[in-house]
């Protein structure tokens, strides 16, 4: 059982960011924070609290923005999220469901989105526009439009990258690694082999 590439389908490659320190306490300099600021907590997932929130505090704080790693028990984060309840400060953010680019910009990017904080009118229009498009070539076109308004006004930041390590004892045949394209985890289960003994 493969699946295919359709969650990578329309979607846009952003240029990648450089790490550069003195750049960020520049433009904060710029924007009026000479000294630095500020950020509140910085509200995540506890389940990933001793790896990348750690980390970004960290990053952060090397240019001179200060906050406060607060994590929460998944189920809270996430019905929180939803919500609308999670407030000031910086949010961890990820999405692992399926569906292609459309989906993710439904559900993070749209006033409707179920995990939206704030957007921007000409994403809702253009994704209207992307939803009654029947012609591939210009349904991508517009999604990735939307996509470039996001990364232009900086509504994400991108700084976790999903990978997985994993390792498979002697006695697995089969380990589901991979077979579920783009899926981190050994799965499906049920196709999970044992070598004869």
């Amino acid at each position: 059982m493969r699946r295919s590439r359709r969650s990578y389908e329309y979607y846009w490659g952003p240029p990648p960011i450089p790490y550069d320190p003195a750049q960020a306490r520049r433009l904060l300099s710029e924007a009026g924070y000479p000294s630095g600021l500020d950020a509140g907590d910085l509200t995540c997932d506890a389940s990933y609290t001793p790896t990348w929130p750690r980390a970004a505090a960290n990053y952060l704080k090397a240019v001179g923005i200060q906050t406060r790693v607060r994590p929460m028990e998944r189920v809270a984060f996430l019905g929180q999220w939803r919500e609308k309840k999670i407030r000031g400060g910086l949010m961890q953010g990820g999405a692992g469901a399926f569906g292609n680019a459309a989906t993710r910009i439904d559900n993070y990017m749209t006033s409707r989105g179920t995990y939206v904080y704030g957007t921007y009118p000409e994403i809702d229009d253009l994704f209207a526009q992307q939803a009654r498009e029947t012609d591939r070539k210009r349904r991508e076109a517009l999604l990735h439009q939307i996509q470039r308004i996001a990364h232009d006004r900086v509504m994400f930041a991108p700084i976790w990258e999903l990978a997985f390590l994993n390792g498979v004892g002697p006695r697995v045949e089969e380990a589901g690694l991979g077979l579920i394209e783009h899926h981190p985890y050994s799965s499906p289960y049920e196709d999970l082999k044992l070598k004869a003994r």
